[in-house]
């Protein structure tokens, strides 16, 4: 592991006078986002990162690991661990240069409450069985949709249309199958109410019906899903209210609960939801033009449709929290060579 002064990562600390910085406060407020600090990039001696890691475990801040080589387990410790070795294995992000640990600094900094509640729920996702993740990442949720991140970027965006009425979610036998279809193509599937509790009731018929052996998550229209509707974002007067509805009527834990394997079929553009309800499937294919992208981060949100439990039993926390943190698109290679997806079909 290289020192903060050497490599490509020049922002990056040395990880010995991090563990003294933050070993010595005496109040955890004067570190990480309270004190302006959301992010901290270490690099450096083994023992060195594994004791900043320790102490930042319960600091409100997103900690990064970098290293050039070898590749040092004490960065798995921290919450995103960057090399510059290529193809590195999970849960590693390979980074070309140091743009790349630029920029994710850089947009935990514009958005700091997002991206530390992020990297808390992630860490803490690892200890609980999947639901109780599905009511940790709902409450996260409920706290941010009163923040100051979200209010900003509704201001940003100004008005947006409501959709036209219909039924979102089409079901249809084919033979031993159920095939469950987000179909509003001319939303590009965006992910809203209607169609959460189309799903919800979708998979009720599974499980009331023994007949049913198998299901095939499918979406109509050249992209799969463009995530959360826009047009009922901010639209949530009490966010309590809206935590205590997703405990009842959650498309994710009915997809946990299904009681037969359920096969996703991606293509086009899979954004936010659309991303963290397919990585529930037993299996996903995905079409060749598929990419994928975690955008809440940049709304003052974090994943609500259960990707903080879905995505990371993929992938692992790290590479989650770089996907949501920098927002990036990923094609199809990339994310089945990280397993966010298990086939590439053809054509």
């Amino acid at each position: 592991m290289t020192g903060a002064a050497s490599g490509r990562f020049d922002r990056a600390e040395d990880a010995a006078a991090v563990g003294d910085r933050i070993g010595g406060r005496a109040a955890t407020d004067a570190v990480g986002a309270l004190a302006g600090e959301p992010a901290i990039a270490i690099a450096g001696p083994p023992d060195a990162v594994a004791r900043v890691a320790t102490l930042a475990r319960h600091l409100p801040l997103v900690l990064v690991a970098v290293d050039d080589g070898p590749l040092d387990p004490a960065c798995l410790l921290a919450d995103i661990a960057l090399t510059t070795v290529a193809d590195p294995p999970a849960p590693w992000v390979g980074a070309a240069d140091a743009a790349v640990l630029d920029g994710l600094l850089d947009r935990i900094h514009r958005h700091p409450g997002a991206s530390v509640v992020l990297a808390q729920l992630l860490r803490m996702g690892e200890g609980l069985e999947p639901h109780a993740g599905l009511t940790a990442e709902s409450l996260a949720y409920a706290t941010l949709q009163s923040g100051p991140e979200l209010a900003a970027w509704l201001a940003a965006r100004g008005p947006v249309s409501a959709p036209a009425a219909g039924d979102p979610v089409a079901v249809e036998r084919a033979g031993d199958a159920l095939r469950i279809v987000l179909d509003r193509p001319e939303r590009h599937n965006a992910y809203d109410i209607a169609m959460r509790d189309g799903l919800v009731a979708a998979f009720e018929l599974v499980a009331a019906d023994p007949s049913i052996t198998r299901v095939e998550l499918r979406a109509s229209g050249p992209t799969f899903s463009s995530g959360g509707d826009l047009s009922e974002f901010g639209t949530v007067a009490d966010p309590v209210l809206g935590h205590l509805v997703r405990s009842t009527r959650f498309a994710a834990a009915a997809m946990l609960d299904c009681r037969v394997p359920v096969e996703a079929h991606v293509q086009g553009r899979c954004i936010g939801a659309g991303v963290e309800l397919m990585a529930f499937a037993d299996r996903v294919v995905a079409r060749p033009d598929a990419t994928f992208e975690l955008p809440e981060v940049a709304m003052g949100l974090v994943p609500g449709a259960g990707g903080t439990v879905s995505i990371p039993r993929r992938i692992g926390r790290q590479r989650s929290a770089y996907l949501a943190l920098t927002g990036e698109r990923i094609d199809a290679d990339r994310a089945l060579a990280w397993g966010l997806v298990d086939e590439l079909a053809a054509g």
